[in-house]
Order: structure tokens, then C-alpha cells, then sequence
């Protein structure tokens, strides 16, 4: 199995050391889920400006938000035999992440890395909209953050 994990930053906020705390949790999400593929991805940080600007454009939100998951496996044209699965991109707004950890009374460290493995969560194809999938989901974040001791 190869990953390959792009980090983008898009902010003027020092991220360097969460490169590899995000390979950990997909590498730990994989394990968990037996995930044996080659996988292809990307973690993109942005401020709240822009993330407003994305949930309108593609949610029809006129907000900021969180996080934003595309999966590219819902779309068929990403699918190439014998090539990585493409799995998409997650859009973190970095300013999001510091209200809320602020707000919920924990780390931006758990907060950013909980906000990264929702929506690698999304991107693998698991879902909240059901009260059954929202406990297999929010299960499963609570599962790989403390796999990788990323605690409150």
C-alpha cells in the first residue's frame, strides 16, 4: 500500500508539524479499516474568507464552515483500473479549527486533527446523515484520534 498525501497551506499560520500527524491518522484510519490500496489525497488550509467562499459556490451555504470533503470516487471519471483511488481533498479553515477548540475547551492540535479525520472519514464514503451512521462515524473519529494519542 502507498499513500500519497499532499499538504497544502494556504494561511500564514506556522502548520509544518501537522504534515505528519495527518499522515498518522490516515495511516492509523487504514489500519483500522483495512484499507490495503494505493490512495492519492490532499489536506488544503485555508482561512475562513475562503472556506465561506467554497460553501457557497459548492453547498449553496453562505457561511464559512469547518471542513469541506470532495471525494472524487463519487464521481466515476476518477476511477482508473489499475491506477491509486483518487480519493479527493479536504478543505480545513484554519480559523474554524481555533474558534472551536477554543469554544469546545480543548487543543487546536485535537481540534484540527478531529476536523482532518472527518473528513478523511467523508472521503472514504462514511456518513452522519442517520443517527446509525452518525455513531459509526463519530465512532470511528474517536477511535483513530486516540489510536494516535491526539487527546483533548
Amino acid at each position: 500500500m502507498e499513500i500519497s498525501f499532499e499538504f497544502i497551506n494556504q494561511t500564514d499560520e506556522n502548520l509544518d508539524l501537522y504534515e505528519e500527524k495527518l499522515s498518522g491518522i490516515i495511516k492509523t484510519a487504514f489500519a483500522i479499516l483495512k484499507i490495503e490500496d494505493d490512495c492519492e489525497l490532499s489536506c488544503i488550509v485555508v482561512d475562513n474568507k475562503e472556506i465561506h467562499r467554497i460553501n457557497k459556490e459548492y453547498r449553496h451555504i453562505d457561511r464559512p464552515t469547518d471542513v469541506i470533503s470532495f471525494a472524487y470516487e463519487d464521481d466515476e471519471c476518477f476511477e482508473l483500473e489499475g491506477a491509486p483511488r483518487e480519493l479527493g481533498d479536504i478543505f480545513i479553515s484554519v480559523e474554524k479549527a481555533k474558534e472551536q477548540a477554543e469554544s469546545y475547551g480543548h487543543s487546536f492540535e485535537r481540534e484540527f486533527c478531529f476536523l482532518f479525520t472527518h473528513g478523511l472519514l467523508h472521503l472514504l464514503g462514511y456518513d452522519h446523515m442517520e443517527e446509525e451512521e452518525s455513531k459509526i462515524m463519530f465512532g470511528l473519529q474517536e477511535e483513530i484520534l486516540n489510536a494516535q494519542k491526539i487527546t483533548r
